[in-house]
């Protein structure tokens, strides 16, 4: 099942330091509080991802020695300072066995929602976003979170899949899927389709 807590780090390395970043924080010990952590790197080469299932938001403060070894491993190599946010499970449509998806592949998708229309909004995704993804083979996993500490809050889905990245990237670029995300922008989301962004990430 999904993990409660999430924790989600994105780190910007030098562009010639990339792969030597992803290596060593990929090789950092996963902390004692966190029940399962895992390393990506973005497809477009810009960042590197970690994420940290906790079973409770409580567990957060045993992580700081962590946080300054994560430093001490790769600081001196990044473009520019970590990047954290801390979100809540919500629902999901197509869940994990583990505590984080196990597919090669991820993908986050944001969206920030209008506080007013938040409930409409779980309702309305759940007759159009979760029912496209529920008949998409192609989506292993989709889970739904919502930001507790973020610089960037409201809605996060992960999505886990094994397919080829241009074969599951079909299931969101049907003319069907292009008409809810404009359903999505006028509706619901803060900054209309702008306040949508995606981005998927390879395991390390």
């Amino acid at each position: 099942m999904a993990s409660t807590i999430l924790l989600i780090a994105e780190s910007f390395p030098l562009a010639e330091e990339f792969d030597a970043v992803a290596g060593r924080w990929a090789a950092q010990s996963k902390p004692e509080a966190c029940s399962a952590r895992a390393v990506y790197t973005s497809l477009d080469r810009t960042s590197c991802l970690e994420l940290i299932a906790l079973e409770d938001i409580s567990q957060l403060v045993f992580l700081e020695d962590h946080f300054a070894q994560s430093w001490s491993l790769i600081g001196v190599h990044l473009a520019g300072d970590f990047q954290r946010q801390l979100l809540r499970f919500v629902e999901a449509p197509k869940n994990t066995l583990g505590d984080l998806p196990a597919t090669p592949y991820i993908q986050l998708r944001h969206v920030e929602v209008r506080p007013p229309v938040y409930s409409d909004y779980l309702a309305w995704r759940e007759r159009t976003i979760f029912n496209v993804v529920r008949n998409a083979p192609e989506v292993e996993v989709f889970l739904a979170y919502h930001s507790v500490v973020s610089s960037e809050p409201g809605v996060m889905f992960l999505s886990g899949f094994s397919c080829p990245v241009e074969t599951y990237t079909g299931v969101f670029s049907s003319d069907h899927y292009k008409d809810i995300v404009a359903q999505a922008g006028n509706q619901y989301i803060t900054g209309g389709e702008r306040g949508l962004y995606t981005k998927i990430y390879r395991a390390v």
